[in-house]
């Protein structure tokens, strides 16, 4: 446990950081999940709308600095891929 006053600061600043990362992230992976879903069941009409809820989910998370720029790129290039097959 720390002793001095800033440091004691800083962790509670960072479980309340790492609180709202997690949330963000948790965010971004249901609206993934849910376009691989669509994707597996077939339905492309389905699939095509949640992409686009899954893109923005993850511009969110990094314009909140969550994620880092090529993982950005990476999961929607992925997720892209995955609709595109259908």
């Amino acid at each position: 446990m720390a002793n001095i006053k800033s440091a004691k600061k800083r962790i509670k600043v960072i479980s309340k950081k790492t609180l709202r990362n997690k949330m963000i992230k948790s965010q971004t992976k249901t609206a993934i999940k849910k376009v691989v879903t669509a994707v597996t069941a077939g339905n492309k009409e389905d699939a095509a709308v949640a992409l686009k809820g899954a893109i923005s989910a993850i511009d969110r998370a990094y314009s909140k600095g969550v994620y880092h720029k090529n993982t950005t790129a990476r999961k929607k290039s992925n997720l892209s891929k995955l609709v595109n097959k259908l």
